[in-house]
């Protein structure tokens, strides 16, 4: 790594606060990686700043993490919440307010990671107003996105332009699987650098509790039969696909099933909304004394509900990596994940879990079933998945990577002579 004094980071992420609770809405994925990722590169010498938007009045304006790690809001728009998508029209007032911060604190960067399209555009401009190396991880791509949604926001347009400037411009695109890079390849552009990193887990917050005493601290019977969903309240988290699923198992009506569905929603909000329509379809299905809604699951409790699972199920219309997936694995829990995008790479079918068609609820049915019905293989998946998280997706292997990616990237714009680098 690069010893000289010169080890300040800058991570982005517009929309998705590092400090914000997860579950909540506009909280899941992105959230986790980035905070992760800080805190983890700041264990190992860098220096963290994560800029992200202030969404509350009342919200602290820095939040300190760890030595050298931080949460910065900065004022872009309402203080208040925004819907991702409107958000990019404060993406001017975004910037200026970080280097208004940058100028009035002093400080130094080396490099900038930012994270999904609006971080992206934010990360563009950055690199052509401070001559900085960029990395860039898309978190979600739209040329993928908007093939699974039938209605095509106006923003697409814009989004899929600023993707492509991030993968042709940027000095390194983080693709969090091989299937995510085959996507920017064949959908985005052939130029640019991508490497693969992929996100990863707490290793040592999951994992240490086992099914029987998980079960007795929820209150579940040691005999149910747990099927686990943890995520957001949204419609490309097909969650009407796993209830549906549950509906047609051969366990739909055994008195042991238990379907968990934990993610946080806010009334009237879109994830308030969803879960309203989700609740519904489980009343119209005749499942809601086998189903349980625990709203968000905090952090202490997440491995908990991981541990007394069955199986945990993920059945996204599209994940470019899927954090859900190595959390359970982590936990010993096999998983059954759609076979689309990263969790084709996260899970490996009838080794740590199963992959199903999205959308496809008999499939999931199926797969459910076949878990439910083998208690020994149940486990046999358990303990393989436990030992591919141990082995590909540590947090601090994850932030090795980076920190080795950042450092050959500092030191590459740092040998380019002064007066060569074009405003």
């Amino acid at each position: 790594m690069n010893n000289k004094p010169t080890k300040s980071i800058a991570l982005i992420s517009v929309h998705g606060d590092p400090a914000v609770e997860i579950g909540k809405e506009e909280a899941g994925g992105q959230n986790v990686y980035v905070r992760h990722v800080g805190e983890e590169l700041a264990r190992q010498g860098w220096k963290v700043d994560m800029f992200t938007r202030a969404s509350g009045a009342h919200q602290p304006r820095i939040v300190e993490h760890a030595p050298n790690c931080r949460t910065i809001r900065l004022v872009a728009g309402p203080e208040e919440f925004v819907p991702r998508d409107e958000i990019f029209g404060y993406r001017h007032q975004f910037v200026e307010a970080l280097l208004k911060f940058k100028e009035k604190e002093g400080l130094d960067y080396s490099l900038i990671h930012t994270n999904y399209w609006i971080s992206g555009w934010v990360g563009l401009e950055l690199k052509r107003r401070l001559s900085l190396p960029v990395v860039h991880t898309y978190h979600s791509l739209g040329a993928v996105k908007y093939k699974s949604v039938s209605t095509i926001p106006m923003i697409a347009s814009t989004r899929l332009k600023v993707e492509k400037d991030c993968l042709e411009t940027d000095d390194c695109i983080v693709a969090t699987s091989p299937q995510e890079q085959e996507h920017m390849r064949s959908l985005v552009s052939a130029k640019g650098k991508i490497k693969i990193i992929p996100c990863g887990t707490d290793i040592e917050h999951f994992g240490g509790i086992d099914r029987e005493e998980a079960r007795v601290l929820l209150g579940f019977e040691s005999d149910a039969k747990v099927v686990l969903y943890v995520g957001r309240f949204d419609k490309r988290k097909g969650i009407e696909t796993l209830v549906r699923a549950v509906n047609a198992s051969e366990w739909r009506d055994d008195p042991r099933l238990k379907l968990v569905i934990g993610g946080g929603s806010r009334p009237g909000q879109s994830d308030g909304i969803e879960r309203e329509r989700i609740e519904r379809i489980v009343n119209e299905l005749g499942l809601a004394e086998k189903t349980l809604f625990p709203g968000r699951i905090g952090d202490r409790e997440l491995p908990i509900y991981y541990a007394a699972a069955d199986v945990c199920v993920v059945p996204s219309h599209y994940e470019p990596f899927g954090l859900v997936a190595i959390e359970a694995m982590a936990s010993g829990t096999p998983v059954i994940a759609s076979d689309v995008g990263g969790l084709q790479f996260t899970v490996v079918s009838e080794e740590t879990g199963l992959l199903a068609p999205p959308k496809d609820f008999e499939s999931f049915a199926v797969a459910i079933d076949r878990i439910l019905s083998n208690p020994e293989w149940r486990d046999f998946l358990g303990r393989n998945a436990r030992k591919r998280v141990e082995k590909k997706f540590s947090w601090k292997g994850v932030a090795s990577q980076l920190g080795t990616l950042y450092a050959q990237l500092i030191e590459e714009t740092e040998a380019v002579p002064l007066g060569s680098v074009s405003a």
